[in-house]
């Protein structure tokens, strides 16, 4: 596997409190050290290359019985913007490498 590495600097603050003579709390900002950001990016490839690859998507689905919405989608393809839930990137992944890879469905079990 080959990688792409980007590197970009960031900056950040920390902050310090003390007491004023008032008795409240004020912020002094303390020096801003730069730091620097490492970027790795895999290229394409299959994520799933034996897993029953006889099925055009795999998608396994648990049932549960406490869960606040009835479906939610996890992303099992490490594509997806909004990891770790699935926003559909394993599409594009499947079509770009010809792997099947979909997501895990949890389920809210029906009382």
């Amino acid at each position: 596997m080959s990688t792409t590495v980007a590197s970009t600097s960031t900056a950040s603050a920390s902050f310090r409190y003390s007491k004023s003579r008032t008795g409240g709390v004020k912020p002094n900002i303390a020096a801003v050290r730069p730091r620097s950001l490492v970027v790795v990016r895999a290229e394409a490839q299959s994520i799933n290359p034996e897993i029953r690859k006889n099925e055009e998507k795999v998608v396994d689905s648990v049932v549960v019985a406490e869960l606040s919405k009835p479906l939610t989608a996890y992303c099992r393809c490490w594509r997806s913007g909004t990891f770790p839930l699935c926003d559909g990137s394993h599409v594009k992944h499947n079509k770009a490498t010809g792997d099947n890879v979909g997501p895990l469905l949890l389920k809210k079990q029906k009382e």
